[in-house]
């Protein structure tokens, strides 16, 4: 019985010095790898597309314009900036007048339910 534990406690003894071996061997590969990365010449870095460098413009542009705003109003503002909405054409403004016209007087003639669908409807389409 004590030979064995003799063997174990030498074993155990060992055991450390066998892991710090498999860690030195370890980290030299590590350092082998690195220092090839660093002797290879560094690649050049591929150029934006023509599309991509008017997006970036875009960016740059629309986030000096927003640089007042802030939380959902600048994220409004950028997301309309960004996809290039200068704001209603003519035809949705005047569609939006028309809307605003035909509310009120629907709101001044107190309609309600239908009758108020059927004048909206009417009064939008004329």
């Amino acid at each position: 019985m004590k030979p064995v534990i003799a063997a174990l406690c030498c074993l155990m003894l060992a055991a450390p010095v066998a892991m710090a071996q498999e860690k030195a061997k370890s980290d030299d590969k590590k350092t082998a790898v690195a220092k090839e990365k660093a002797a290879k010449p560094e690649e050049k870095k591929k150029e934006p597309s023509e599309a991509q460098k008017k997006q970036q413009d875009l960016m740059k542009a629309c986030n000096q314009k927003a640089a007042d705003k802030k939380g959902d109003e600048r994220k409004k503002f950028m997301s309309s900036c960004l996809k290039g909405d200068d704001g209603p054409s003519a035809k949705q403004k005047a569609q939006q007048d028309k809307m605003k016209d035909c509310n009120k007087t629907a709101g001044d003639k107190k309609l309600a339910g239908e009758e108020r669908k059927k004048f909206m409807s009417t009064c939008l389409k004329g």
